[in-house]
């Protein structure tokens, strides 16, 4: 992530899986290219009082974005440099003309802006209650709902998910240097030493200066466990068999079910054909 999007001010890297990597390629030659057709039929882009044509993207360790705007002034940047105001005019040539460079867009083609996010998330919400609940606990408003109710569907927001990482992350993170490793206590501190705990890793993707921040705000909601049971799980199955993903699942589900700062989507959505029937 570059400087100028953090709120840090300071460039992070992000890891992605494979299989992330593939949903974006697969929402890249699905929805995102039909917005962006039926925006260039509908001459959308065309309207636009500003489009930067981008020409080159230097490599090296200072990436430069090279651009054209629309009356022929040419025009660059560091690309660590453009904000998110500042990117989302930036244009390239598509197959079928203009296109924005933009990942994320709306229906209309246009790029999706940061606070859409947050109706993004309230939208999907809502569809989890009317999915979740039954229309006699609909019709009651939602600051009137009780603990109970509430409690039967998940409630999401874009920072929310960002806890969820934090959380998932420290679990994995020491998953690693106990099990996959095998590392004793002795090669633990030395392994630390040289690459910095899991708390120091989590700190480091969530773009702390603070450790502590990491501990007593994103992981604030099971801080009243014993951290070390949480993290020194080893569950079996009833057949005796251990499995590393059942581990993991089988210690979220704990987690939720002990605290009232984690939701466990899959319980909630267990209920769902018992919700539908009714």
């Amino acid at each position: 992530m570059a400087s100028a999007l953090s709120r840090s001010k300071r460039d992070r890297t992000y890891y992605a899986s494979i299989e992330s990597v593939r949903q974006l390629g697969a929402y890249r030659e699905s929805e995102r290219a039909w917005a962006i057709q039926r925006a260039q039929v509908e001459g959308r882009y065309e309207k636009l009082s500003l489009m930067r044509l981008v020409t080159d993207v230097t490599l090296g360790p200072v990436p430069v974005v090279h651009w054209v705007e629309r009356n022929g002034t040419a025009g660059r940047r560091e690309l660590s440099l453009l904000d998110w105001r500042e990117r989302q005019w930036l244009f390239i040539e598509g197959p079928h003309g203009p296109e924005p460079a933009w990942l994320w867009l709306s229906e209309q083609g246009m790029p999706m802006l940061p606070d859409r996010w947050n109706t993004v998330f309230w939208q999907a919400n809502r569809r989890c209650e009317g999915a979740l609940l039954t229309p006699e606990e609909l019709e009651v408003p939602r600051p009137l709902r009780s603990a109970a109710v509430r409690g039967k569907v998940p409630y999401a927001t874009p920072h929310s998910a960002r806890h969820s990482m934090a959380l998932y992350m420290l679990v994995v993170l020491n998953e690693l240097m106990d099990k996959k490793y095998g590392l004793t206590a002795a090669d633990r501190r030395d392994f630390a030493q040289l690459y910095g705990d899991p708390w120091w890793l989590v700190k480091t993707l969530l773009g702390h200066r603070d450790v502590e921040t990491t501990k007593e705000h994103y992981l604030n909601p099971v801080m009243h466990l014993q951290l070390e049971s949480i993290l020194a799980f080893d569950t079996e199955d009833e057949h005796g068999e251990t499995n590393r993903t059942k581990d993991l699942n089988g210690l979220f589900t704990r987690l939720a079910r002990e605290t009232s700062g984690i939701q466990d989507i899959e319980v909630l959505f267990d209920a769902l054909p018992v919700a539908a029937a009714s």
